[in-house]
C-alpha cells in the first residue's frame, strides 16, 4: 500500500507543476487504477457468489472517480499557473473550486458505499468505504506536501 501512496504522490507531483497533457494524465490514471485494483481485490474479501456484482460497481466508480481526478489535476495546474498572481477574488474562486471537488468526492464515495452495501453487504461495502478515504486522505496530503502554500513563495 505505501508503494501505491509513494507512487500517488510522485504522480501529482509531476502533475500539479508541469504542463501536462491529457495522454500523460491518462496513462497516470491507468497506471493508478490497476494498481489500485489489485490492491482493493486483496483487502476485500468477497464470496465467490458476489465478486462479479463488486467489480461491476467497483468499475463504475472508478470512471467517475477518475472523472473528478482529472478535475483535482486541473485545479492543481490552475493553482500554478495562477500561483504568483493570487488576488483575493481568485484566490476565493480557487478555494471554492477545491471546496466544491472535495465535497464531490467524499459524496461519490459514500454513494457508492450504499451501492455496494445493498449489492454485497456491509462489511465489504465499509471495506471499500475505508480504503477509498484511506486513498482519497493520502492524495490531498502528497499533494499538500507537493505544493506551495498561499504566499508561502513570496
Amino acid at each position: 500500500m505505501k508503494n501505491l501512496i509513494l507512487f500517488t504522490a510522485i504522480c501529482f507531483s509531476l502533475t500539479a507543476f508541469g504542463q501536462s497533457n491529457k495522454e500523460d494524465i491518462d496513462i497516470i490514471q491507468s497506471l493508478y487504477g490497476k494498481e489500485k485494483k489489485v490492491i482493493v481485490g486483496d483487502f476485500i474479501k468477497l464470496d465467490e457468489s458476489k465478486k462479479d456484482a463488486f467489480w461491476k460497481i467497483y468499475d463504475e466508480y472508478e470512471t467517475k472517480r477518475k472523472e473528478l481526478g482529472q478535475k483535482r489535476i486541473a485545479l492543481l495546474e490552475r493553482y500554478a499557473n495562477e500561483y504568483d498572481k493570487l488576488d483575493d477574488a481568485t484566490t476565493s474562486k480557487l478555494v471554492k473550486d477545491i471546496t466544491a471537488l472535495a465535497v464531490q468526492n467524499d459524496k461519490l464515495i459514500s454513494t457508492y458505499y450504499t451501492k455496494l452495501e445493498k449489492a454485497v453487504g456491509a462489511k465489504p461495502a465499509a471495506q471499500f468505504f475505508q480504503l477509498e478515504v484511506y486513498f482519497l486522505s493520502a492524495i490531498r496530503v502528497a499533494i499538500f506536501e507537493s505544493i506551495p502554500f498561499i504566499g508561502e513563495l513570496d
